[in-house]
C-alpha cells in the first residue's frame, strides 16, 4: 500500500481553525499522512491573535530534516513564515531535498488584522521561495502586497496573477474571496488563464480558509494529481467547509474540515 505524505511548514493556531492544525485536518480528510514543522506558536482564537512566538532556527531546521530523512515527503506547503531568516532556511531545505511539489500560501495578515509577516521578510519571500513554488495561493490583500496593485475586479486579478507569475512560481491562484459577487479564483500557469467560480456563502465563519485551501492542493499533489485537478478538488473542499462552517467562539469561527468527507459519503 502506497501512503501519500504531506508536510506543512507553518505556525500553530491554538484555536485550531488555521495554521498547522487546519493543514493536518485537511490532509487527514483527504487520506494523506500529514506531518508538520512548526515555525511559530500563536496564542489565537476566533477573536484574533494575542501573541506570536517564533521558534529558533535550529528547531525549524531539525523538524524538517527529521521528517524528510526518515518518513519522506511527497508534497510540502508553507504557511506562516514570519521572518526572512526562516524563509531563507525553508528555501534552502526545498533545494537540498529537491522538493518539487511546493505549495506556498503567502500568509501575511491574520483575519483580525494582525500582521504575520515582517516587512523585511516580503523580499525574501519573493526572492527565495516563490521561484521554487509549484503553486502559490495569495488572496486579494496578499496579491496587492506582492504586486503593489489595487485589485477591484477579475481583470485586475488576472494582471496580479501575471505579475506574481513573473517571480517564478509555476502556477498562481489569486483567490477572490475578498471581492463582492461570486467567489471567483483566477488561475494562471504562464500560458493560460482559468477561473473557478463558486457561490458566495453568507457567513462570518471563514477563519483558516487560506490554510485549508492550500493544504487541500498539497494533499492532492502528494497523491499524484495534476495541478489543475488538485486546485479543482481544493475549491470543492473549501466550498464545502465554508458552507457547513462551525459556530464556535465569538468572532470569525472556523470552517468545517469534515464537511467534504461527509458530502462525498452521501
Amino acid at each position: 500500500m502506497t501512503i501519500a505524505r504531506a508536510l506543512t511548514i507553518a505556525g500553530s493556531d491554538s484555536g485550531g481553525g488555521a495554521g498547522i492544525q487546519a493543514d493536518l485536518k485537511t490532509f487527514t480528510v483527504l487520506n494523506v499522512y500529514g506531518m508538520s514543522a512548526l515555525t511559530a506558536i500563536t496564542a489565537q482564537n476566533t477573536l484574533g491573535v494575542h501573541g506570536i512566538y517564533n521558534l529558533p532556527m535550529e528547531a525549524v531546521e531539525k523538524q524538517i530534516d527529521a521528517v524528510i530523512t526518515d518518513i519522506g515527503v511527497d508534497a510540502v506547503k508553507t504557511g506562516m513564515l514570519s521572518q526572512a531568516s526562516i524563509i531563507e532556511l525553508v528555501s534552502a531545505k526545498v533545494k537540498q531535498y529537491r522538493l518539487s511539489n511546493l505549495v506556498v500560501d503567502p500568509v501575511m495578515v491574520a483575519k483580525g488584522g494582525a500582521r504575520l509577516l515582517e516587512q523585511s521578510a516580503q523580499d525574501a519571500l519573493i526572492t527565495h521561495l516563490l521561484p521554487l513554488a509549484a503553486v502559490v495561493t495569495p488572496n486579494i490583500p496578499e496579491a496587492e502586497v506582492l504586486t503593489g496593485m489595487t485589485i477591484r475586479n477579475v481583470k485586475e486579478m488576472r494582471e496580479a496573477a501575471n505579475r506574481i507569475r513573473e517571480f517564478g512560481p509555476q502556477t498562481v491562484v489569486v483567490k477572490g474571496g475578498h471581492l463582492s459577487g461570486e467567489a471567483v479564483d483566477v488561475i494562471y500557469d504562464g500560458s493560460t488563464f482559468r477561473e473557478l467560480q463558486g457561490a458566495r456563502v453568507d457567513t462570518r465563519n471563514t477563519h483558516g480558509t487560506g490554510c485549508t485551501f492550500s493544504a487541500a492542493i498539497t494533499a492532492e499533489l502528494a497523491k499524484g494529481a495534476k495541478v489543475t485537478d488538485a486546485i479543482a478538488v481544493a475549491k470543492q473542499f473549501i466550498t464545502c467547509a465554508i458552507e457547513d462552517s462551525l459556530e464556535l467562539g465569538g468572532g470569525h469561527g472556523p470552517t468545517n474540515h469534515w464537511a467534504y468527507g461527509k458530502r462525498r459519503q452521501i
